[in-house]
Protein backbone atom coordinates (compact mmCIF):
# COMPACT_ATOMS: atom_id res chain seq x y z
CA UNK A 1 0.00 0.00 0.00
CA UNK A 2 1.94 3.23 -1.07
CA UNK A 3 1.15 6.20 1.19
CA UNK A 4 -0.07 9.05 -1.32
CA UNK A 5 0.91 13.13 -0.19
CA UNK A 6 -1.60 15.67 -1.58
CA UNK A 7 -0.47 19.07 -1.63
CA UNK A 8 -3.03 21.39 -1.14
CA UNK A 9 -2.80 24.22 -3.31
CA UNK A 10 -3.30 27.59 -3.54
CA UNK A 11 -5.43 29.79 -5.83
CA UNK A 12 -2.21 29.96 -7.64
CA UNK A 13 -1.74 26.56 -8.05
CA UNK A 14 1.04 26.34 -5.77
CA UNK A 15 1.01 25.00 -2.22
CA UNK A 16 -0.24 27.29 0.59
CA UNK A 17 2.06 27.88 2.88
CA UNK A 18 1.46 26.24 6.56
CA UNK A 19 3.96 28.13 8.55
CA UNK A 20 3.18 29.77 12.25
CA UNK A 21 3.78 33.64 10.83
CA UNK A 22 1.05 32.36 7.96
CA UNK A 23 -1.09 31.40 9.95
CA UNK A 24 -0.61 34.35 12.45
CA UNK A 25 -1.64 36.49 9.70
CA UNK A 26 -4.79 35.25 9.25
CA UNK A 27 -5.67 35.43 12.33
CA UNK A 28 -4.66 38.59 12.41
CA UNK A 29 -6.62 39.35 9.29
CA UNK A 30 -9.80 37.54 11.05
CA UNK A 31 -9.67 39.34 14.06
CA UNK A 32 -9.26 43.21 12.27
CA UNK A 33 -12.12 41.75 9.76
CA UNK A 34 -14.38 41.12 12.69
CA UNK A 35 -13.54 44.48 14.87
CA UNK A 36 -14.69 46.57 11.80
CA UNK A 37 -17.48 44.59 11.53
CA UNK A 38 -18.43 44.94 15.00
CA UNK A 39 -17.47 49.18 15.09
CA UNK A 40 -19.97 49.22 12.01
CA UNK A 41 -22.70 47.45 13.37
CA UNK A 42 -22.58 49.03 17.26
CA UNK A 43 -20.19 52.17 17.24
CA UNK A 44 -20.20 54.90 16.50
CA UNK A 45 -22.50 58.11 16.79
CA UNK A 46 -25.15 55.97 14.84
CA UNK A 47 -24.54 52.21 15.88
CA UNK A 48 -27.32 49.79 16.96
CA UNK A 49 -27.39 50.97 20.60
CA UNK A 50 -27.49 54.27 20.08
CA UNK A 51 -30.32 53.12 17.93
CA UNK A 52 -31.80 51.99 20.75
CA UNK A 53 -31.54 54.28 22.71
CA UNK A 54 -33.03 56.53 20.72
CA UNK A 55 -36.13 54.60 20.14
CA UNK A 56 -36.40 54.25 24.00
CA UNK A 57 -36.32 57.89 23.81
CA UNK A 58 -38.70 58.71 21.31
CA UNK A 59 -41.29 55.85 23.25
CA UNK A 60 -40.48 57.80 26.66
CA UNK A 61 -41.25 61.57 24.84
CA UNK A 62 -44.47 60.03 22.84
CA UNK A 63 -45.85 58.58 26.13
CA UNK A 64 -45.24 62.08 27.89
CA UNK A 65 -47.31 63.84 24.59
CA UNK A 66 -49.89 61.89 25.19
CA UNK A 67 -50.28 62.15 29.18
CA UNK A 68 -49.93 66.12 28.52
CA UNK A 69 -52.16 65.96 25.55
CA UNK A 70 -54.84 64.42 28.27
CA UNK A 71 -54.00 66.93 30.98
CA UNK A 72 -55.01 69.96 28.58
CA UNK A 73 -58.19 68.52 26.98
CA UNK A 74 -58.83 67.70 30.84
CA UNK A 75 -57.98 71.65 31.49
CA UNK A 76 -60.37 72.42 28.56
CA UNK A 77 -63.25 70.89 30.19
CA UNK A 78 -62.93 72.51 32.86
CA UNK A 79 -62.38 75.49 31.64
CA UNK A 80 -65.73 75.35 29.68
CA UNK A 81 -67.01 74.10 32.92
CA UNK A 82 -66.38 77.17 34.85
CA UNK A 83 -67.44 79.20 31.33
CA UNK A 84 -70.64 78.28 31.23
CA UNK A 85 -71.66 75.82 33.83
CA UNK A 86 -73.46 77.75 36.95
CA UNK A 87 -73.70 74.95 39.56
CA UNK A 88 -69.70 74.90 38.98
CA UNK A 89 -69.53 78.65 39.15
CA UNK A 90 -71.53 78.48 41.73
CA UNK A 91 -68.91 75.79 44.38
CA UNK A 92 -66.33 77.85 43.11
CA UNK A 93 -67.73 80.67 44.91
CA UNK A 94 -68.50 79.14 47.78
CA UNK A 95 -65.64 76.36 48.10
CA UNK A 96 -62.56 78.72 47.00
CA UNK A 97 -63.62 82.27 48.34
CA UNK A 98 -66.10 81.83 51.28
CA UNK A 99 -69.19 83.48 49.68
CA UNK A 100 -72.44 82.51 50.82
CA UNK A 101 -75.95 83.58 49.33
CA UNK A 102 -78.54 86.01 50.61
CA UNK A 103 -79.73 85.13 53.78
CA UNK A 104 -77.67 82.30 54.22
CA UNK A 105 -75.46 81.82 57.24
CA UNK A 106 -71.22 80.56 57.43
CA UNK A 107 -70.29 78.51 59.59
CA UNK A 108 -66.47 78.21 60.12
CA UNK A 109 -64.83 75.16 61.91
CA UNK A 110 -61.03 76.24 63.29
CA UNK A 111 -58.91 73.61 64.92
CA UNK A 112 -58.49 73.63 68.43
CA UNK A 113 -55.01 75.07 69.22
Amino acid sequence: MAARKRASTAAGGSPAPRTPGWIAIRVGLGALALGVISFAVQGGEYGTLDLLDQKQRLASARAEVDSLQRRVDSLRAYKRLVETDPATQERIAREEFGMVKPGEVLYRFAEPQ
